[in-house]
């Protein structure tokens, strides 16, 4: 019988506590407007839509987070860690791989929350993020370092996108 993790562990205890009928409810909405970043990608145009003044930036932005999407794909294909297939862990949400390694709704919900939140002028990362992470471990897809790697490479595309359009600015 294989080795149960610390991560398998954790995720169990995370699914005992919170997999009840309305948090299921809650985290398979967020899963679904999650899934290839679509939920942040319509938000982005809408904002492009309605801003006009920042029209650009909200363009940037949602690129951003195509960006930060395609990105999590790649590390996924590159680690190609299984998602977790633990007896006691329940999947209660399909998928569209069976690779887990970074949480791509961590990746692009992360890169959403600060550039749209720089934008809007609000803290939304506190908010939107640690929702999106427990929600992928409620539904037993994802282990904690996948949600933590995948809100730390969207931080980071985020920073990057930041830096780029700034520079750009600058330019102009």
């Amino acid at each position: 019988m294989p080795e149960v993790t610390t991560e398998t562990l954790v995720l169990r205890k995370v699914q005992g506590a919170l997999a009840k009928p309305p948090v299921v409810k809650a985290a398979r909405a967020m899963s679904l407007f999650g899934e290839h970043a679509a939920g942040w990608l319509a938000i982005g145009a809408v904002g492009a839509l309605v801003d006009r003044k920042r029209r650009g930036e909200w363009v940037a932005a949602a690129a951003g987070v195509a960006f930060a999407h395609g990105a999590s794909i790649g590390v996924k294909r590159v680690v190609r860690r299984s998602r977790p297939g633990d007896p006691q862990v329940k999947v209660l949400v399909g998928t569209p791989s069976k690779l887990s390694f970074p949480s791509s709704h961590a990746t692009s919900t992360t890169t959403a929350a600060v550039l749209y939140g720089g934008l809007l002028g609000k803290r939304l990362t506190p908010a939107l993020v640690p929702p999106m992470m427990v929600s992928r471990m409620v539904l037993g897809v994802h282990y904690p370092s996948d949600v933590l790697a995948g809100s730390a490479l969207g931080g980071a595309a985020a920073l990057g996108v930041r830096r780029f359009t700034r520079r750009r600015r600058n330019r102009g």
